[in-house]
């Protein structure tokens, strides 16, 4: 079942991977940011979503600016650790480990997200497309969510609305066809002992990533 949803915010920032100290965005929006959008207005067991087209409605517009950042993580053998019984530290002195780093984001950023959605082999006997579509059109009417979705990072939260009516012009500054290269599309999580980025060549036609035919490789 297909459907529509325009996002819209401030700011964003989709990290290229790559870059691994200061953080640079992408372009634009990525498949895997645009679902976990999608997962945060409505996440069910029975469904998977799918990204079929990225519309950018707004000028590619970057700013740098300069963020708090904690630089530690906590190792995820102390979680299993501590899960399994044993005895690890759980924390982080954010007063110690906080750094500054610089970010290149992207600024005023709108987007329409096509996607669809399909029923897993984990959805109820009861539950079927047509219920899923009411229960998306209703949360996206009501501006429900399970969680605040954001662009990228937390602090760059995304309003939201589904989207009803024929698509925009692009700017003029988004008309003819533009290759951003190599970006990331989703992760890979079939063997979850091995989790695998996974990229495509992202080519932006008068403003629009269509990602129905992208050729997905493992890197």
């Amino acid at each position: 079942m297909a459907i529509q949803v325009e996002v819209w915010g401030d700011y964003a920032c989709f990290s290229r991977p790559e870059l691994k100290t200061e953080r640079v965005s992408y372009d634009v929006m990525t498949p895997s940011a645009a679902r976990g959008i999608l997962e945060a207005v409505y996440w069910h067991p029975g469904l998977q979503w799918h990204i079929d087209a990225i519309r950018v409605l707004r000028p590619i517009r970057f700013t740098n600016i300069r963020r708090n950042e904690v630089k530690s993580v906590i190792p995820a053998r102390n979680v299993h650790t501590v899960m399994t019984g044993g005895k690890k530290d759980l924390y982080l002195d954010t007063h110690a480990d906080i750094q500054q780093r610089a970010s290149m984001l992207l600024q005023d950023v709108r987007y329409i997200i096509d996607a669809h959605f399909t029923l897993t082999d984990r959805a109820a006997p009861s539950d079927n497309e047509g219920k899923f579509q009411d229960i998306i059109k209703r949360r996206l009417a009501r501006g429900q969510c399970f969680h605040t979705p954001y662009f990228g990072c937390r602090e760059f939260p995304v309003s939201f609305r589904r989207f009803t009516g024929s698509a925009p012009e692009p700017p003029d500054a988004l008309r003819g066809e533009k290759d951003l290269g190599w970006m990331l599309y989703d992760m890979d999580y079939s063997d979850p002992a091995n989790i695998q980025p996974r990229f495509f060549r992202a080519v932006m036609q008068d403003g629009v990533i269509d990602t129905r035919e992208s050729e997905v490789h493992l890197v």
